[in-house]
């Protein structure tokens, strides 16, 4: 992009070697989560960062730190300066995406990248260039990490994870500095939209947050998707196969029509970019006698949101209407909301955002992100919570990567974020 031509040439920060050890360290221990389960965290696993990270902030000297029983690791770094200075706070999550790979995750830092392909060890048709991904293009002499090729890395969001922390750890080390009082915390269950647990609003104590989830350098998120979920279970009529005539009522074939009668060319996460929403079908189990599907929808305004449900309803009835003998549900259930709905009415947080980065030499720009990130629940819930930059690339897949050079200017700004918050307040 245009706004990053600044940094064709590699600039270092001091805190790029502790990013790094940071983030390979943490990418390496498995933290997927899962949908299905009922439990919070997802998964038992994701206790094993959770309680590392808990050590760590006890201790570089953070105060009050505390594991919820919902698993979200909490803490505080206190005031270096009186006044009637807000509470902010910085978030990241520690699981890691189930659509890939996740586990046994091998990093690898390729030093002084130097414009070429990058073939990933474990599986040489997993190839990074810069031609496919513009944004490498302008990374050259920055240090990249990947995975090996048969994982997803984990960047998203264990650089949020490994920034926040470095930040910390500095503020804690120079009391000098002056700020207010800083909140930390590490959710569980972000990727599958069960970071913001009802309680942690409360127990987070802050008057606006950041989360340290968003992409390149000097993006700046204060508009995400509102996003709905969708569960459509067919009930067809079983009988043997050997004596089905007239008699079977195939729930397979049923959601493939369902499927088929959605827009395809126009609605798909594939077809769309942009501002444009779509619907898709991410998941769909079971047999001849049930089937369910699983559906997201995504759209920036509330009232395309609603029509996405809204056609999905429609869908099923015209397909329940043609075999009476089935029975076919859709329900529709909110996921979370655009920040921007909220963060308009108030962009204090947006705005010292924007000082933070210009004190860190860094161009901001804004950019509405086709997701939602845990901002976007806090933001509904009282939070303003625009997210923050972290360098990551290409998440959810065996290409992710992440530069340690943009982690080591994120870590700079929230210094400087923290910094602008303070004086606002003396």
């Amino acid at each position: 992009m245009d706004s990053l031509l600044f940094y064709e040439e590699t600039m270092t920060t001091q805190f790029d070697a502790e990013v790094e050890e940071r983030l390979v360290r943490y990418c390496k221990i498995d933290t997927p989560s899962d949908e299905k389960s009922p439990t919070s965290p997802s998964t038992e696993i994701q206790y094993d960062l959770l309680k590392l990270l808990v050590d760590e902030l006890n201790e570089i000297g953070a105060q009050d730190v505390r594991l919820t029983e919902y698993g979200a690791a909490l803490a505080t770094i206190p005031a270096t300066v009186a006044g009637d200075i807000p509470t902010i706070a910085f978030l990241a999550h520690v699981d890691t995406s189930p659509a890939f790979n996740a586990f046994g995750v091998k990093p690898i830092v390729h030093r002084g990248y130097d414009g070429g392909d990058i073939v990933l060890p474990d599986d040489p048709e997993q190839v990074l260039s810069a031609q496919a991904f513009p944004y490498l293009a302008a990374k050259i002499g920055d240090d990249i990490v990947t995975a090996s090729g048969t994982t997803l890395l984990g960047a998203d969001d264990k650089a949020g994870i490994a920034i926040i922390m470095a930040a910390a750890r500095h503020l804690l080390a120079h009391p000098e500095i002056p700020h207010g009082p800083i909140r930390i915390c590490f959710t569980p269950d972000e990727e599958i939209g069960r970071g913001v647990h009802a309680d942690l609003p409360g127990d987070l104590g802050a008057e606006f947050a950041y989360t340290l989830d968003g992409a390149e350098l000097g993006e700046l998120v204060y508009e995400t998707f509102s996003a709905d979920k969708a569960t459509v279970k067919v009930q067809g009529v079983s009988i043997h196969p050997g004596q089905a005539k007239d008699q079977l009522v195939n729930a397979l074939h049923l959601a493939a029509k369902i499927i088929d009668t959605l827009p395809q060319v126009t609605l798909t996460p594939e077809t769309t970019e942009g501002r444009q929403g779509f619907i898709h079908i991410y998941a769909i189990n079971g047999g001849a006698a049930a089937a369910e599907l699983h559906f997201i929808l995504r759209d920036f305004e509330m009232a395309e949101l609603e029509a996405q449900g809204a056609l999905i309803r429609q869908v099923c009835a015209t397909i329940q209407a043609t075999e009476p003998r089935a029975h076919i549900t859709c329900e529709v259930t909110p996921q979370y909301r655009n920040m921007r709905y909220w963060l308009e009415k108030d962009m204090r947080p947006v705005d010292m955002a924007v000082d933070a980065y210009a004190a860190a030499g860094i161009e901001h720009y804004f950019m509405p992100i086709r997701g939602g990130t845990d901002g976007s629940r806090l933001t509904e819930k009282g939070v303003p919570t625009p997210n923050l930059f972290t360098g990551m690339q290409n998440i959810h897949g065996p290409l992710e990567w992440v530069s340690v050079q943009d982690m080591g200017y994120a870590t700079e700004m929230c210094i400087k974020l923290a910094e602008r918050w303070g004086s606002e307040g003396q």
